[in-house]
């Protein structure tokens, strides 16, 4: 989807806002020379430190399951977000924001997957294709796809995951629900 290659831009526009408190987006002409940024769509924004190795360089991440809102609205809210609420970490400074990528996932609508065992979930799940939303209980944790990159074995993976979500390693074997989604990743240039 060629048109997405807009977001990064739109998400590095919306943390700025913030840093100068002031706004720099006309939401109305955003809209009209991109009408599909007014679709209700689902996105996750991460921000990446560039000069960090792959696999210590995460500085935020934050995003919505579910298409509730217009693209635009999801995009620049999941980007303050990441910068600015993500518990794992500080709230960003302007000196790393001049060190940070950003990647804008569009996500599909989750769809729940019906499996007997952990087994038939192994064939139902394709490894760096789907995210993958698990459910137990209270617990809930999504890995978007491109977590395949770090985790690229399912066990790993669903360890992880079990593990996000508050869970032990193991959770699979209670059954948790399982849904999973595709994403559109687009990075800045």
């Amino acid at each position: 989807m060629q048109e997405f290659k807009i977001l990064p831009k739109l998400a590095r526009l919306s943390i700025l806002e913030e840093f100068e408190g002031k706004k720099l987006i006309n939401k109305d002409e955003w809209i009209r020379e991109y009408p599909f940024l007014a679709e209700n769509r689902a996105t996750f924004v991460t921000l990446k430190l560039k000069d960090k190795p792959r696999g210590s360089n995460l500085r935020g991440c934050i995003g919505s399951i579910l298409p509730y809102r217009p693209l635009i609205d999801d995009v620049v809210a999941n980007a303050k977000a990441a910068a600015f609420e993500d518990p794992r970490f500080p709230p960003l400074t302007p000196e790393e924001f001049n060190r940070v990528n950003i990647e804008v996932s569009v996500l599909s609508v989750p769809e729940k997957v019906e499996y007997e065992d952990i087994d038939d979930l192994r064939k139902k799940i394709r490894p760096g294709v789907d995210g993958v939303i698990l459910q137990l209980a209270n617990h809930q944790a999504t890995f978007l796809p491109s977590v395949w990159e770090e985790l690229p074995v399912f066990d790993l993976f669903f360890a992880h995951l079990c593990m996000k979500a508050g869970l032990p390693g193991d959770c699979l074997k209670y059954h948790p629900t399982i849904y999973r989604y595709q994403a559109i990743e687009v990075e800045e240039d």
